[in-house]
Order: structure tokens, then C-alpha cells, then sequence
């Protein structure tokens, strides 16, 4: 294996299946704005040679995504961005958020006492430092 092949490797998470990874890439550059809705994204052939990865667990990646409704097929041409996709994925994203981060604050703001009015103020001063 060369360098550029270790370093491609090194981006994959050993801990999750490599298809799974390839779909969030992909989500990520579509949230990112990296891809836009109508744009052709890279093939089956491409995301193999780029990735050094097996051709099907490409394809894997990419048929979760048409299962999805994130992309669509066009025989013969490739697959492409579905118009709506990135309202999508951005609403499934801020209700993981939801759920994985204000959920629990508000717990533990109820838990210590905290009244929702200081947690904001706390947020708010936080934003302002970023």
C-alpha cells in the first residue's frame, strides 16, 4: 500500500462499516453545500479507485442513499443529488441534535435547578465568544 493509499485509508473509521461511511460523506458534502441538489456525485468506479475500496461496498453506500431518497439514478448518465435532499438530511440532523444535545441540557439544567431563562442567557454568551 503507498502513502496516498494509507493516508485515504486513515480517513475510514475501522469501528463502522466502510458503506456507512461512504453514504455520510456523501450527506456531509450535501449538508456542506459541497454538492448541490441536481449535481451528478461520483460513481461507483470513482468512489472505489479514490477510497482503494471494493466496487460493491461503493455501491452499498450509494444504494442506502437511493433507499434514503437522498440521491437518484439515471441509467446510463450516473446518480445525482434529489432536489430536497439537503432540507432533509438538515431536518433529520436538528432533530438528532435535539435529541442528543438540548434533550439532556435541559435535563440537567432541571436536574441542578437552573431556571431555562439562565440556561439561554448561558448560550447566549457562549455564542457571542465563538
Amino acid at each position: 500500500m503507498n502513502k496516498e493509499e494509507r493516508i485515504l485509508r486513515a480517513m475510514l473509521d475501522e469501528d463502522q462499516p466502510i458503506f456507512q461511511q461512504i453514504a455520510q460523506m456523501i450527506m456531509d458534502d450535501i449538508v456542506d453545500g459541497q454538492l448541490k441538489e441536481g449535481e451528478r456525485i461520483p460513481s461507483e468506479n470513482e468512489l472505489s479507485r479514490f477510497y482503494n475500496i471494493n466496487r460493491a461496498t461503493a455501491r452499498k453506500g450509494l444504494q442506502a442513499l437511493v433507499d434514503e431518497d437522498i440521491i437518484y439514478k439515471q441509467r446510463g448518465i450516473g446518480m445525482f443529488v434529489k432536489e430536497g435532499a439537503r432540507n432533509q438530511l438538515l431536518q433529520e440532523k436538528q432533530g438528532h441534535y435535539r435529541q442528543t444535545y438540548i434533550r439532556p441540557l435541559l435535563e440537567e439544567a432541571k436536574r441542578i435547578g437552573m431556571p431555562i431563562d439562565q440556561v439561554i442567557e448561558m448560550i447566549t454568551e457562549e455564542e457571542k465568544k465563538l
